[in-house]
Parts: structure tokens; C-alpha cells; sequence
């Protein structure tokens, strides 16, 4: 009886084009830190910047900061407009990428699932056939509760956080576009929304992971079949 899984290790490309969105991931997380600092200090002072995208900001904060914050937001303000060029330039490298590995542009058919999300995920499972289930992708991707098996009883725990941090934040954000506003009318959409209405402690939240969850699983599945990805499949075949 095997005891334990073999380890299988990344391939250098693979560890590379992941080092690429982890390095881009820094730079936007800054960006966004450095773009909230120079809203706040103008709104500090009465005034407000016009609501644009991050890639404007700079350019449109430039001609609305305060000139009494001149000498503080200004050097901020390049560092920003610096950062947006340099994200830009790594984007052209994920378009690059994606050429690469055309299986992720078959991963982007869900709602909510983009390039990023599509690509992440690609070269963090590399191979698929890796994986005997497609629902052992949840646990490799730490989004599975973790175990208390020390007593008698079953507390609720939170997910295990194994596995590769950066996708795992990249699907729990496409289940809450899923589940948000704007998401479309479909499986995970309302497997989630029966999660949520069980209410409970966080019950949004846990929806929105489990949500995560079920489209790493559905991903995969799209991948190994090569299939076509149909958002409403659950629910044609109940009123089958």
C-alpha cells in the first residue's frame, strides 16, 4: 500500500510564466495601495478625484490634486503612472503566454472566468491527467475544509489554504463575480445563492468559496474533456 503521493514538480517554464502573474499581482496590489493614499489625502482637504480606471488615474489625478498637496502627491503620482506602464507590459506577456497554451482560452468560457483567472490556473495544473477526479483539484488548490478528526465532534472549519495562493484568490474572485450583480443566470450561480440562503455566520462568504471551488472542479472537467462549457447543464436535467 502506497502511503504517500508521488511529488510531482513544476516545470521550469511553468514556475517561470507563475513568477510572472505572482510579479504583476505585487505591482497592481501596490498600485491599488498608492492609488486609495492619494485619494484620501485629497479627500482629506474637501476635494475629490474624478472616478476613473486605475490605468487613468494618474493622468486624471494630475490635473485635480490640491496644489497645497502638490509637493507630497506629485512624486506618488509618477510612481503610479510608472507602475501602470510597467503592468501593461506584463499583460502583453500573459496575452504571449496564452498563445502558448491555448487551453486557456477554452477555460475563459464561464462567466467571471478571465485571462488571468484562465491562465493561473492553466500553469498552476500544467497537466491535468495529473489528477485521477476533477474534485481533487479543490483540495490541491486549498479550497476544501480543512479537518478536526481530534474528538468526537465535527467543528465547521475554515478552507486549508494549500496550494497555489494567487489562483486560488483568482477563483474565489470570479465565484463572487458569479454570485455579484452582474453575474449571469446559471449552475454555480444558484448552487451558490441555495449556500447563501442557509444563512448562518458568513454564510456569503462560505457561498462564494464553495463557488470557487466548483468551477476549479468544473475547469478541469472543461480541460481533460475538451469540452464546451454549457451554464445551464444542472438545470436542463432536472426538468429532464
Amino acid at each position: 500500500m502506497k502511503l504517500l503521493h508521488p511529488i510531482q514538480h513544476r516545470s521550469a517554464e511553468a514556475q517561470q510564466d507563475l513568477a510572472l502573474l505572482r510579479a504583476r499581482d505585487q505591482l497592481v496590489q501596490v498600485r491599488t495601495k498608492l492609488i486609495n493614499h492619494v485619494r484620501g489625502s485629497v479627500k482629506s482637504l474637501g476635494a475629490r478625484i474624478t472616478k476613473c480606471s486605475a490605468d487613468t488615474f494618474a493622468r486624471t489625478a494630475t490635473a485635480q490634486v490640491p496644489e497645497v498637496l502638490h509637493a507630497s502627491l506629485m512624486p506618488l503620482l509618477e510612481v503610479i503612472s510608472d507602475l501602470t506602464k510597467r503592468i501593461r507590459g506584463m499583460d502583453r506577456q500573459v496575452e504571449q503566454m496564452i498563445e502558448a497554451h491555448p487551453e486557456a482560452v477554452r477555460l475563459q468560457q464561464p462567466k467571471g472566468v478571465g485571462p488571468l483567472t484562465a491562465v493561473a490556473f492553466a500553469r498552476a495544473i500544467e497537466d491535468p491527467h495529473r489528477f485521477k477526479h476533477s474534485r481533487q483539484v479543490g483540495a490541491f488548490l486549498g479550497l476544501v475544509p480543512k479537518l478536526d478528526e481530534s474528538s468526537d465532534s465535527s467543528p465547521q472549519l475554515g478552507i486549508s489554504k494549500a496550494g497555489d495562493e494567487l489562483v486560488r484568490r483568482y477563483l474565489v474572485s470570479a465565484a463572487h463575480y458569479i454570485l455579484g450583480p452582474f453575474g449571469p443566470d446559471c449552475d454555480l450561480r444558484r448552487y451558490g445563492e441555495a449556500l447563501a440562503a442557509r444563512g448562518g455566520k458568513n454564510a456569503k462568504k462560505r457561498a462564494a468559496v464553495a463557488v470557487a471551488r466548483k468551477l476549479a472542479v468544473m475547469l478541469h472537467r472543461l480541460w481533460v474533456a475538451d469540452a464546451d462549457y454549457d451554464p445551464q447543464w444542472v438545470q436542463r436535467h432536472k426538468t429532464a
